[in-house]
């Protein structure tokens, strides 16, 4: 007897599969089962059933799946997609953060139907995170042909378009023409106008909103928070009815953006819950304000507390810019070696912050072995190595570096050049400086900005050409800052010549009127003690106090600071002990002190001696002597290097056959065998 499938029809078997395979997929639930669906789809035959297909693309487009790459492998091998499976594929792009394509797709859908009230919205959507504008009022355009203009879901999704773009008056009259609105439109408006700072508006919108939600009560409080007034946003977070975690990381954000950092700790210990947010805000808060340590020992805290989170880019960022900031090589390596072990790479950001990173600590070693591993090196990695080598004195090696990255095919930008420039000024290179001034126009049609005016400023007035720098700066086409004036009046100071420095301190008195403490030192240096008199007289009538000098130097994870004359060190014993025989050693080697650096009034030439050698860069030296060791000695001024005490440094480089690597505030010395990378020039 033949068997009784044999003799059914093959029309009859696809029909049977066909109802067997749209009961499974009433089923699924998994991206498996999906697949294992697809392919008996493709095996029988059934896939080109329109119910089949179209079931399969809403389970690939559909939560929890919501697979892209899946869902588009079908939706193109159905011959002719209705306008839902058009509306699916959209909003599967849009779920899945590709925008932008789904902004492409719907182009294409115009050429086969006219989009419905599931379709704008949907795009608008996309828009709306790209910010994309125009396309969103082409759209818009496209709405009011299709009368689709008063449909809720379009008008909600234009009203929160326009808000989140920033164009609040379009967004208003889409609100104003509403009959029906939602919630959600609702928040999308007050959320624009207090992302703007229209604080108030959005404050009178938060009180007419039929109901609240905990969107309404965190957007307002963001937007008190973001314009700086930190007691309103206090006032909402304190009245909200239910805090969730985004209320409370929008109010210690607040907090830390004012400078309240003990409001914002407070708030941090007692919440019921953090995230990664939470703890970004918290690092970048004290990072952005220059507490370094807080923002280091923070990190270190969320990995001690934390056993779920994992830093991402923005912890990463926050954390190495702080590192920057200290100049700590210890530190430096320990953040470059936690990221090695948990799998960040170099590429990209990351290897640009990693290579500044390294240069401000003092390791420009580090930072050329970092870029060397690079393997795909953009613009950003090249212009990071390039500064770098500038902010060290290494000119030579920042033009050999400049050709590698000619003949590889990058083109420099304007910040390519600031290095360049800037590598030239701090070796006294005018002649190349010149050069690279003008390649940046000729060549590469990159136009002069402040900043490379500022460093051909820069190389004139370290090498004494005076009347040079004060010609540029009279024919610069934009006006002059302070950075340029301060150059000029440093190089008039070094120099000394007076005509010159109170030609520009008088251009500073209004720009910077910290301006007066090195026009202060110029009159000392060449013993002019009554005008240094009626400069301090001025400076007091006027609150301006000079900044206190400062070193400070690390060993074994502590860091230790030292102020002129300082005597509160727990070694000051062996240190003042080791500063003894560095007085000697270098009485010995010929060295005569320059007490022309000397800014007080002393008329005892033993006495302005022993000021000098007090200096904290020499007691953080003596001190790094003392505790034996080959390394380098690593030592971070908040000044600059006086005349004398780089004198001396070149000279204890060579007695003691150490290599000492001095930060100032504008630049690093290296000095070696007595000698210093800056050529004498800085």
């Amino acid at each position: 007897m033949q068997n009784a499938a044999a003799v059914v029809p093959p029309s009859s078997v696809h029909h049977y599969h066909h109802h067997h395979l749209l009961s499974l997929f009433r089923c699924s639930e998994t991206i498996e089962e999906a697949k294992k669906l697809h392919c008996l789809s493709l095996k029988t035959g059934t896939f080109d059933h329109p119910p089949v297909s179209s079931r399969l693309l809403s389970l690939y487009t559909a939560r929890p799946i919501n697979d892209l790459i899946y869902a588009r492998s079908v939706f193109d091998r159905i011959q002719s997609p209705s306008l839902p499976l058009w509306n699916m594929m959209i909003k599967c792009y849009v779920e899945n953060h590709r925008s932008h394509e789904a902004i492409c797709l719907f182009s294409h859908l115009l050429s086969e139907f006219s989009p419905d009230n599931f379709t704008l919205p949907c795009v608008l959507k996309g828009c709306s995170r790209l910010c994309a504008v125009e396309e969103g009022k082409q759209i818009h355009g496209v709405s009011v042909k299709l009368g689709l203009t008063l449909d809720k879901f379009v008008q909600s999704s234009l009203a929160s378009l326009y808000s989140k773009c920033g164009m609040l008056d379009c967004a208003r009259k889409v609100f104003d023409k509403m009959g029906e609105r939602d919630l959600v439109t609702w928040n999308s408006l007050i959320d624009g106008y207090a992302r703007s700072g229209h604080v108030e508006i959005a404050m009178k919108l938060f009180d007419e909103i039929p109901d609240r939600d905990s969107y309404s009560w965190t957007a307002l409080l963001h937007g008190f928070s973001k314009s700086g007034k930190v007691e309103a946003a206090r006032d909402v977070f304190d009245k909200m009815p239910t805090k969730n975690l985004v209320s409370w990381n929008a109010m210690i954000n607040g907090y830390m953006r004012s400078g309240d950092f003990g409001s914002a700790c407070d708030l941090f210990n007692i919440m019921p819950e953090r995230n990664l947010i939470t703890w970004n805000t918290v690092i970048a808060g004290y990072e952005v304000n220059g507490r370094v340590e807080e923002a280091l020992s923070m990190f270190v805290r969320m990995l001690e507390e934390e056993d779920d989170l994992k830093p991402n880019n923005a912890t990463y960022t926050s954390l190495i810019s702080a590192v920057a900031a200290s100049a700590i090589l210890s530190t430096a390596k320990w953040v470059h070696s936690y990221m090695v072990k948990n799998g960040i790479g170099s590429d990209g950001v990351m290897g640009t912050l990693l290579i500044e990173m390294y240069s401000k600590c003092g390791s420009i070693e580090s930072a050329l072995t970092t870029f060397r591993s690079i393997h795909r090196k953009k613009l950003g990695h090249w212009n990071s190595v390039i500064v770098g080598l500038g902010m060290h004195g290494m000119a030579d090696e920042a033009s050999e570096l400049f050709k590698q990255m000619q003949e590889s095919g990058i083109k420099p930008n304007a910040v390519t050049f600031v290095g360049l420039l800037n590598a030239c000024s701090h070796v006294g290179y005018v002649d190349e400086a010149r050069f690279y001034f003008d390649l940046m126009v000729k060549e590469y049609k990159v136009e002069h900005k402040i900043e490379h005016y500022g460093c051909l400023v820069d190389a004139l007035c370290r090498t004494g050409n005076l009347q040079d720098a004060k010609t540029i700066i009279q024919k610069m086409p934009m006006r002059p800052n302070k950075v340029i004036w301060m150059s000029l009046l440093r190089g008039a100071r070094n120099y000394v010549d007076i005509e010159m420095g109170e030609y520009a301190a008088h251009q500073l008195i209004d720009l910077a009127p910290e301006s007066h403490v090195p026009l202060s030192n110029m009159y000392a240096a060449a013993g002019k003690w009554e005008k240094v008199s009626e400069v301090r007289e001025t400076m007091k009538k006027k609150g301006i106090k000079k900044e206190a000098g400062w070193s400070l130097i690390e060993r074994k994870g502590v860091i230790h600071r030292f102020f002129v004359g300082d005597r509160s060190h727990p070694q000051i014993e062996e240190i003042y002990a080791k500063l003894k025989e560095m007085r000697e050693k270098l009485k010995a080697v010929g060295h005569i002190a320059d007490t022309r650096q000397v800014l007080l009034r002393i008329e005892d030439e033993k006495e302005k001696e022993v000021e000098l050698e007090l200096h904290s860069e020499r007691l953080a030296i003596a001190y790094a002597l003392t505790n034996n060791s080959n390394s380098p000695i690593r030592v971070l001024k908040n000044l600059t290097v006086c005349n004398d005490c780089h004198s001396v440094t070149k000279l204890l480089s060579r007695i003691y056959q150490r290599e000492i690597i001095v930060r100032d505030n504008s630049r690093f010395h290296h000095f070696r065998a007595g000698y210093c990378s800056c050529n004498d020039f800085w």
